[in-house]
Protein backbone atom coordinates (compact mmCIF):
# COMPACT_ATOMS: atom_id res chain seq x y z
CA UNK A 1 0.00 0.00 0.00
CA UNK A 2 2.79 2.32 0.58
CA UNK A 3 3.25 3.03 -3.03
CA UNK A 4 -0.21 3.33 -4.36
CA UNK A 5 -1.37 7.15 -4.48
CA UNK A 6 -3.78 7.85 -1.64
CA UNK A 7 -5.87 11.31 -0.94
CA UNK A 8 -6.73 11.39 2.68
CA UNK A 9 -8.96 13.22 5.34
CA UNK A 10 -8.53 12.74 8.81
CA UNK A 11 -10.20 14.56 12.07
CA UNK A 12 -12.50 13.09 15.16
CA UNK A 13 -15.67 11.63 15.79
CA UNK A 14 -18.16 9.73 18.32
CA UNK A 15 -14.83 9.79 20.33
CA UNK A 16 -12.25 8.43 18.11
CA UNK A 17 -10.11 9.77 15.37
CA UNK A 18 -11.92 9.24 11.97
CA UNK A 19 -9.57 8.88 8.80
CA UNK A 20 -11.00 8.88 5.18
CA UNK A 21 -8.24 7.39 2.22
CA UNK A 22 -8.83 7.50 -0.98
CA UNK A 23 -6.93 5.13 -3.65
CA UNK A 24 -6.53 6.17 -7.10
CA UNK A 25 -6.65 9.42 -9.41
CA UNK A 26 -9.32 11.53 -8.11
CA UNK A 27 -9.61 14.87 -7.94
CA UNK A 28 -9.53 16.54 -4.76
CA UNK A 29 -12.20 18.62 -4.53
CA UNK A 30 -14.18 15.08 -4.76
CA UNK A 31 -12.63 13.90 -1.76
CA UNK A 32 -13.52 16.90 0.00
CA UNK A 33 -16.67 16.26 -0.89
CA UNK A 34 -17.13 12.53 0.19
CA UNK A 35 -14.97 13.62 2.90
CA UNK A 36 -18.05 16.03 4.08
CA UNK A 37 -20.23 13.26 3.65
CA UNK A 38 -18.88 11.28 6.29
CA UNK A 39 -18.05 13.94 8.36
CA UNK A 40 -22.05 15.05 8.42
CA UNK A 41 -23.35 11.17 8.84
CA UNK A 42 -21.07 10.55 12.01
CA UNK A 43 -22.29 14.40 13.46
CA UNK A 44 -26.12 12.86 12.71
CA UNK A 45 -25.07 9.43 14.91
CA UNK A 46 -23.84 11.33 17.61
CA UNK A 47 -26.53 13.28 17.71
CA UNK A 48 -28.93 10.72 17.92
CA UNK A 49 -27.04 7.55 19.93
CA UNK A 50 -24.24 9.56 22.07
CA UNK A 51 -24.42 8.98 25.56
CA UNK A 52 -21.59 11.22 26.07
CA UNK A 53 -24.07 14.44 24.71
CA UNK A 54 -26.52 15.98 26.88
CA UNK A 55 -28.55 16.86 23.66
CA UNK A 56 -28.81 13.59 22.13
CA UNK A 57 -31.79 11.66 21.08
CA UNK A 58 -30.68 8.84 23.56
CA UNK A 59 -29.54 11.15 26.44
CA UNK A 60 -33.49 12.89 26.50
CA UNK A 61 -35.05 9.30 26.10
CA UNK A 62 -33.01 8.55 29.52
CA UNK A 63 -34.00 11.60 31.42
CA UNK A 64 -37.64 10.60 30.32
CA UNK A 65 -37.02 7.41 32.03
CA UNK A 66 -37.37 5.14 28.28
CA UNK A 67 -39.61 7.26 26.94
CA UNK A 68 -39.32 9.87 24.09
CA UNK A 69 -40.73 11.84 21.06
CA UNK A 70 -40.62 9.97 18.12
CA UNK A 71 -37.41 8.34 17.83
CA UNK A 72 -35.23 9.18 14.45
CA UNK A 73 -34.44 6.50 11.88
CA UNK A 74 -30.80 6.50 12.49
CA UNK A 75 -32.19 5.86 16.77
CA UNK A 76 -34.56 3.08 15.66
CA UNK A 77 -31.77 1.10 13.56
CA UNK A 78 -29.58 1.43 15.97
CA UNK A 79 -31.98 0.24 19.30
CA UNK A 80 -33.45 -2.29 16.29
CA UNK A 81 -29.71 -3.80 15.71
CA UNK A 82 -28.58 -3.64 19.50
CA UNK A 83 -31.75 -6.07 20.25
CA UNK A 84 -30.85 -8.23 17.25
CA UNK A 85 -27.10 -8.49 17.94
CA UNK A 86 -28.46 -9.35 21.78
CA UNK A 87 -29.88 -11.73 20.25
CA UNK A 88 -27.89 -13.94 17.98
CA UNK A 89 -25.22 -13.80 20.40
CA UNK A 90 -26.92 -15.11 23.00
CA UNK A 91 -26.47 -12.02 25.09
CA UNK A 92 -23.48 -11.70 24.89
CA UNK A 93 -23.57 -8.60 23.43
CA UNK A 94 -26.08 -6.48 25.63
CA UNK A 95 -25.99 -2.39 25.33
CA UNK A 96 -28.05 -2.55 28.78
CA UNK A 97 -24.80 -1.92 30.62
CA UNK A 98 -25.10 1.59 31.04
CA UNK A 99 -25.88 1.17 35.65
CA UNK A 100 -22.62 -0.76 35.43
CA UNK A 101 -20.28 1.80 34.03
CA UNK A 102 -21.79 4.64 35.80
CA UNK A 103 -20.78 2.25 38.97
CA UNK A 104 -17.53 1.12 37.93
CA UNK A 105 -16.66 5.21 36.85
CA UNK A 106 -15.47 6.24 33.58
CA UNK A 107 -12.10 6.33 32.40
CA UNK A 108 -10.24 10.20 32.37
CA UNK A 109 -11.93 12.71 29.92
CA UNK A 110 -14.65 10.57 29.53
CA UNK A 111 -17.55 12.33 30.83
CA UNK A 112 -20.55 11.07 29.99
CA UNK A 113 -24.20 12.49 30.55
CA UNK A 114 -26.22 11.32 33.62
CA UNK A 115 -28.79 8.90 33.60
CA UNK A 116 -31.77 9.71 35.55
CA UNK A 117 -33.83 7.55 37.83
CA UNK A 118 -36.97 5.65 36.01
CA UNK A 119 -40.23 5.65 37.04
CA UNK A 120 -40.92 5.69 40.61
CA UNK A 121 -36.56 6.40 41.07
CA UNK A 122 -35.50 3.09 41.96
CA UNK A 123 -33.26 2.13 38.98
CA UNK A 124 -34.01 -0.19 36.15
CA UNK A 125 -32.82 -3.23 35.59
CA UNK A 126 -32.92 -5.95 32.88
CA UNK A 127 -34.09 -9.40 32.72
CA UNK A 128 -31.47 -11.73 30.44
CA UNK A 129 -33.60 -12.55 27.21
CA UNK A 130 -36.00 -9.40 27.46
CA UNK A 131 -35.52 -7.11 23.98
CA UNK A 132 -34.14 -4.13 24.27
CA UNK A 133 -36.99 -2.34 23.08
CA UNK A 134 -40.66 -3.00 23.14
CA UNK A 135 -43.94 -1.86 22.55
CA UNK A 136 -46.90 -1.24 25.02
CA UNK A 137 -49.44 -1.19 22.99
CA UNK A 138 -49.98 -1.84 18.87
CA UNK A 139 -49.02 1.45 17.46
CA UNK A 140 -47.44 2.95 20.22
CA UNK A 141 -43.61 4.32 20.28
CA UNK A 142 -40.40 2.66 21.30
CA UNK A 143 -40.26 2.31 24.62
CA UNK A 144 -36.42 1.46 26.12
CA UNK A 145 -36.62 -1.30 28.40
CA UNK A 146 -33.32 0.07 30.12
CA UNK A 147 -30.73 2.73 30.06
CA UNK A 148 -28.55 1.65 27.00
CA UNK A 149 -24.76 2.41 25.18
CA UNK A 150 -24.77 2.39 21.81
CA UNK A 151 -21.35 3.37 21.48
CA UNK A 152 -20.03 0.12 19.58
CA UNK A 153 -22.85 -0.66 16.98
CA UNK A 154 -23.56 2.91 16.81
CA UNK A 155 -20.01 3.49 15.43
CA UNK A 156 -20.50 0.51 13.14
CA UNK A 157 -23.71 1.99 11.47
CA UNK A 158 -22.12 5.05 11.23
CA UNK A 159 -19.40 2.90 9.19
CA UNK A 160 -21.62 1.39 7.15
CA UNK A 161 -24.10 4.76 6.36
CA UNK A 162 -21.16 6.68 6.06
CA UNK A 163 -18.94 4.26 3.57
CA UNK A 164 -22.87 3.97 1.42
CA UNK A 165 -22.56 8.13 1.06
CA UNK A 166 -18.68 7.65 0.40
CA UNK A 167 -19.59 5.71 -2.61
CA UNK A 168 -22.67 7.61 -3.93
CA UNK A 169 -20.39 10.74 -3.88
CA UNK A 170 -17.96 9.14 -5.82
CA UNK A 171 -20.17 7.70 -8.31
CA UNK A 172 -20.37 4.80 -10.13
CA UNK A 173 -17.02 4.72 -11.26
CA UNK A 174 -15.85 6.16 -8.11
CA UNK A 175 -14.56 9.35 -10.06
CA UNK A 176 -10.96 8.03 -10.53
CA UNK A 177 -10.52 6.06 -7.58
CA UNK A 178 -10.02 2.43 -7.45
CA UNK A 179 -11.21 2.28 -4.02
CA UNK A 180 -11.71 3.71 -0.61
CA UNK A 181 -10.87 2.75 3.19
CA UNK A 182 -12.50 4.17 6.03
CA UNK A 183 -11.70 4.09 9.65
CA UNK A 184 -13.26 4.79 12.60
CA UNK A 185 -11.29 4.24 16.36
CA UNK A 186 -10.01 1.05 14.88
CA UNK A 187 -12.78 -0.18 13.39
CA UNK A 188 -13.11 0.02 9.27
CA UNK A 189 -14.86 -0.53 6.03
CA UNK A 190 -13.56 -0.59 2.91
CA UNK A 191 -14.53 -0.56 -0.96
CA UNK A 192 -12.85 -1.62 -3.95
CA UNK A 193 -9.07 -2.01 -4.37
CA UNK A 194 -5.69 -0.29 -4.15
CA UNK A 195 -4.69 -0.34 -7.71
CA UNK A 196 -5.41 -3.60 -7.88
CA UNK A 197 -4.69 -5.34 -4.96
CA UNK A 198 -7.35 -5.47 -2.21
CA UNK A 199 -6.29 -3.23 1.14
CA UNK A 200 -3.96 -4.32 3.67
CA UNK A 201 -4.95 -3.55 7.09
CA UNK A 202 -2.86 -4.18 10.42
CA UNK A 203 -4.01 -5.95 13.79
CA UNK A 204 -2.41 -3.95 16.38
CA UNK A 205 -0.92 -5.34 19.27
CA UNK A 206 -2.87 -4.77 22.55
CA UNK A 207 -0.11 -4.25 25.12
CA UNK A 208 0.81 -1.41 22.70
CA UNK A 209 3.63 -2.75 20.52
CA UNK A 210 4.88 -0.56 17.59
CA UNK A 211 4.62 -3.61 15.91
CA UNK A 212 0.79 -5.41 14.53
CA UNK A 213 0.61 -8.92 15.91
CA UNK A 214 -0.45 -9.88 11.81
CA UNK A 215 -1.62 -7.94 9.03
CA UNK A 216 -4.70 -9.25 6.71
CA UNK A 217 -6.30 -8.46 3.38
CA UNK A 218 -9.78 -7.58 2.91
CA UNK A 219 -12.19 -7.56 0.17
CA UNK A 220 -14.06 -4.81 -1.09
CA UNK A 221 -17.06 -4.88 1.31
CA UNK A 222 -15.79 -6.41 4.16
CA UNK A 223 -14.91 -4.84 7.89
CA UNK A 224 -12.85 -5.31 10.23
CA UNK A 225 -13.73 -4.65 14.07
CA UNK A 226 -12.03 -4.36 17.44
CA UNK A 227 -12.95 -5.18 20.75
CA UNK A 228 -9.41 -4.06 23.08
CA UNK A 229 -8.97 -3.14 26.47
CA UNK A 230 -5.65 -1.17 25.46
CA UNK A 231 -7.09 2.55 25.99
CA UNK A 232 -10.09 2.16 27.89
CA UNK A 233 -9.13 0.96 31.39
CA UNK A 234 -9.00 3.00 34.26
CA UNK A 235 -9.32 2.59 37.80
CA UNK A 236 -12.84 2.05 39.43
CA UNK A 237 -14.07 3.81 42.70
CA UNK A 238 -12.84 0.71 44.83
CA UNK A 239 -9.44 0.95 43.53
CA UNK A 240 -10.09 -1.59 40.86
CA UNK A 241 -8.23 -1.38 37.21
CA UNK A 242 -11.42 -2.13 35.17
CA UNK A 243 -12.48 -1.77 31.46
CA UNK A 244 -15.71 -1.36 29.52
CA UNK A 245 -16.06 -4.69 27.56
CA UNK A 246 -18.61 -5.45 30.36
CA UNK A 247 -20.29 -8.84 30.75
CA UNK A 248 -23.69 -9.06 31.25
CA UNK A 249 -23.79 -12.02 33.14
CA UNK A 250 -21.80 -10.39 35.74
CA UNK A 251 -22.20 -6.15 35.34
CA UNK A 252 -18.85 -6.87 36.09
CA UNK A 253 -15.36 -6.06 33.16
CA UNK A 254 -15.18 -9.05 31.11
CA UNK A 255 -12.26 -11.58 32.70
CA UNK A 256 -11.96 -14.33 30.10
CA UNK A 257 -8.54 -14.22 29.59
CA UNK A 258 -8.16 -11.98 26.54
CA UNK A 259 -7.01 -8.71 25.57
CA UNK A 260 -8.78 -8.06 22.01
CA UNK A 261 -10.56 -9.72 19.39
CA UNK A 262 -10.92 -8.49 16.16
CA UNK A 263 -13.85 -9.97 13.72
CA UNK A 264 -13.78 -9.59 9.42
CA UNK A 265 -17.18 -9.12 8.00
CA UNK A 266 -19.38 -7.98 5.75
CA UNK A 267 -20.58 -4.99 7.52
CA UNK A 268 -19.10 -2.62 10.39
CA UNK A 269 -21.78 -2.91 12.59
CA UNK A 270 -21.92 -7.06 12.83
CA UNK A 271 -17.83 -7.15 12.88
CA UNK A 272 -18.47 -4.79 15.85
CA UNK A 273 -21.28 -7.04 17.36
CA UNK A 274 -19.67 -10.14 16.86
CA UNK A 275 -15.92 -8.63 18.54
CA UNK A 276 -17.19 -7.26 21.75
CA UNK A 277 -19.73 -10.84 22.01
CA UNK A 278 -16.26 -12.82 21.53
CA UNK A 279 -14.73 -10.72 23.93
CA UNK A 280 -17.34 -11.38 26.15
CA UNK A 281 -17.37 -15.37 25.24
CA UNK A 282 -13.58 -15.17 27.07
CA UNK A 283 -10.53 -17.65 25.71
CA UNK A 284 -12.72 -20.41 26.61
CA UNK A 285 -15.52 -20.36 24.45
CA UNK A 286 -15.01 -17.89 21.36
CA UNK A 287 -12.97 -19.95 19.67
CA UNK A 288 -15.98 -22.27 19.18
CA UNK A 289 -18.33 -19.63 18.88
CA UNK A 290 -16.27 -18.35 16.26
CA UNK A 291 -15.63 -21.15 14.42
CA UNK A 292 -19.54 -22.61 14.67
CA UNK A 293 -20.55 -19.56 12.98
CA UNK A 294 -17.41 -19.20 10.17
CA UNK A 295 -16.78 -16.06 11.46
CA UNK A 296 -13.14 -14.54 10.19
CA UNK A 297 -12.00 -14.35 14.04
CA UNK A 298 -8.82 -13.13 14.86
CA UNK A 299 -7.76 -12.56 19.50
CA UNK A 300 -5.04 -12.20 21.33
CA UNK A 301 -5.03 -13.90 25.07
CA UNK A 302 -3.45 -12.05 28.27
CA UNK A 303 -0.07 -13.97 27.36
CA UNK A 304 -0.22 -11.73 24.04
CA UNK A 305 -0.45 -15.20 22.19
CA UNK A 306 -2.60 -14.98 19.09
CA UNK A 307 -5.17 -17.13 17.82
CA UNK A 308 -7.16 -17.30 14.75
CA UNK A 309 -10.21 -19.40 13.20
CA UNK A 310 -10.04 -20.77 9.73
CA UNK A 311 -11.41 -18.23 8.05
CA UNK A 312 -9.21 -15.60 9.55
CA UNK A 313 -6.16 -17.71 8.64
CA UNK A 314 -7.48 -17.24 4.81
CA UNK A 315 -7.53 -13.68 5.31
CA UNK A 316 -4.00 -13.19 6.88
CA UNK A 317 -0.69 -12.43 5.22
CA UNK A 318 1.81 -11.95 7.54
CA UNK A 319 2.12 -12.79 11.63
CA UNK A 320 4.39 -11.49 14.01
CA UNK A 321 6.61 -14.70 15.14
CA UNK A 322 7.02 -13.51 18.60
CA UNK A 323 2.62 -13.37 18.77
CA UNK A 324 2.36 -17.04 18.21
CA UNK A 325 3.09 -19.94 20.34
Amino acid sequence: MADAQLRQREGRALGSPLRLSVAGLVEDGLVDEAWGATSDEFARVDRAMSRYRADSELTEIHRRGGHGPTLSWRLRRGLVAADRARRLTGGRFEPRILRALERLGTAAGAQPAPVQPWGDGREPAFEPGTPVVRRRARGAPFELSAPGDLGGIGKGLALRWAAGRVAATLGPSRGGATGFLLEAGGDLVVDGTVGEAPWSVAIEDPRGASAPVAAVRLESGWALATSSIRLARWRSHDGRTVHHLIDPLTAEPASGGLLAVSVAFRDPAWAEGWSKALFVEGAGGSATRARSRGLAGWWVADDGLLSMTPAARAMTFWIRAEATA
